[in-house]
């Protein structure tokens, strides 16, 4: 099953809310959403959007903030929805990390398009820096990064987004030794708690997900104080 788009939209007015997630759920894509600035960022770290739509004008921060404090460890698409119509708003919005800028009033057909743009400016990004998204092979795991299928022996593996984004890292890392403060901030964000609890926790659940015996791994295997390794991708010795 096609793993939908994740959008997260940091707006406190309601009405506009309402009809940006009634029209993003339209077209497929899965639409979370916080009212103010905090809320955001906590969401940002917790749920790992594919993309952020962000108001600037938020009851406890300006969305300035929003995108800096992203922007510290994340790259992920931000489309900056504003009332503020002069160059100056923009050009500081852009210059903070903000890949795009729509001014309200704005149209549902803009509003798709300039999302499509940047989700598709990212995975070329993405692309160049993970071997241009080839899929994962090993053992009978197959991850397409494209569509964001896991199988094992050509069956579908359902992972959460957090799950899937641990094992897409260490996939594309494949051979290599991720420590766990690498994960923990390349899944969570820098602001994550540094206790590794909730990265052993999910990985308890990914190994239980594809492993015949979890004890004794066959594709994801510990290195004790250190971090995780995947079984290297049979592809790469091609």
């Amino acid at each position: 099953m096609y793993q939908k788009i994740s959008i997260l939209m940091i707006e406190d007015e309601k009405s506009i809310c309402d009809f940006i997630s009634k029209t993003l759920n339209s077209h497929q894509y899965k639409v979370n959403a916080a009212h103010n600035g905090k809320d955001g960022l906590t969401m940002i770290t917790s749920s790992l959007p594919d993309l952020v739509l962000l108001d600037l004008g938020l009851p406890d921060m300006d969305g300035l903030e929003v995108i800096k404090k992203t922007r510290e460890w994340s790259s992920l698409p931000i489309i900056v929805i504003s009332a503020r119509t002069q160059e100056k708003e923009k050009v500081a919005a852009l210059d903070a990390g903000a890949d795009d800028y729509i001014t309200k009033p704005f149209g549902t057909f803009e509003l798709l398009a300039r999302i499509r743009t940047a989700i598709r400016h990212n995975n070329r990004l993405t692309d160049d820096t993970m071997n241009n998204n080839r899929p994962y092979s090993a053992g009978g795991l197959v991850i397409d990064f494209e569509k964001r299928i896991v199988s094992l022996e050509g069956e579908e593996i359902h992972f959460t987004r957090v799950e899937y984004k641990i094992v897409s890292l260490l996939a594309k890392n494949s051979g290599k030794v991720m420590t766990y403060d690498t994960l923990i901030n390349e899944v969570w964000g820098p602001y994550a708690d540094d206790n590794n609890r909730i990265l052993r926790v999910n990985m308890a659940n990914i190994r239980r997900k594809i492993e015949k015996n979890p004890g004794e791994p066959k594709y994801i295997f510990t290195e004790l104080g250190v971090g995780y390794r995947m079984l290297e991708d049979e592809t790469l010795s091609i």
